[in-house]
């Protein structure tokens, strides 16, 4: 009579063999999500030197050929991040500037969601700031400071209609200087933040140091 009974091995001596597994395969695009998922996760690593694509590739466990079958380059890595960026921070500029608020309270509430950002995206306060761009395409670099110049001249327009509420005889020149000031705060809040290795919470102290510069 024939033995049914499991082997040692767990198969039956009338079993079939059985197929390897098979790796799921990612749906349109999102291979691309988890490339910049893990770009970003490795420049959250304090003390992180330049992030290549034999490391990224490493990382995903797939091959430096399957990175560029979804990016052309590793500058549009960094292009989608900033792309990430810029989508994430002006929709949230939006909805404060849409507000019926006075422009003191608008600046005070865009400086405190820029940093609150950075301090949720470690990684991407690297790209804000520059650091993670130093060798890569100087278009990137270019592409954060516009990023800047915009959230300066918010604050700028915000503070322009507080001073003129509050009957300063030089609106436009008083709201220059403060936008201004705030703007390189929260750059300076940032690349501390960053070159910290991320121990120095850019929120530190916030409120009364945008008090000063308002």
């Amino acid at each position: 009579m024939q033995n049914d009974e499991p082997s040692a091995s767990g198969a039956t001596s009338s079993s079939e063999p059985v197929a390897a597994p098979t790796r799921k395969r990612p749906k349109p695009g999102e291979r691309r999500v988890q490339i910049l998922q893990a770009l970003a996760a490795m420049l959250e690593q304090p003390g992180a030197e330049r992030v290549t694509t034999a490391a990224l590739a490493a990382r995903l466990d797939v091959s430096e050929a399957a990175l560029y079958r979804h990016f052309a380059s590793k500058a549009q890595m960094f292009e989608g991040l900033i792309d990430f960026i810029e989508q994430s921070v002006f929709t949230l500029v939006n909805q404060i500037v849409e507000r019926d608020a006075p422009g003191h309270e608008q600046a005070a509430r865009v400086v405190a969601m820029l940093v609150q950002f950075a301090e949720k995206n470690p990684g991407m306060t690297r790209v804000m700031v520059g650091d993670a761009l130093v060798f890569e395409n100087e278009r990137l670099q270019n592409r954060m400071n516009q990023f800047f110049d915009k959230i300066e001249a918010t604050l700028r327009q915000a503070l322009r209609d507080a001073a003129a509420v509050d009957g300063s005889a030089t609106p436009s020149v008083d709201a220059q200087v403060r936008a201004s000031a705030l703007t390189a705060f929260v750059v300076g809040r940032l690349q501390r933040f960053a070159r910290s290795g991320f121990r120095r919470a850019p929120s530190e102290h916030l409120d009364a140091a945008v008090a000063l510069m308002l």
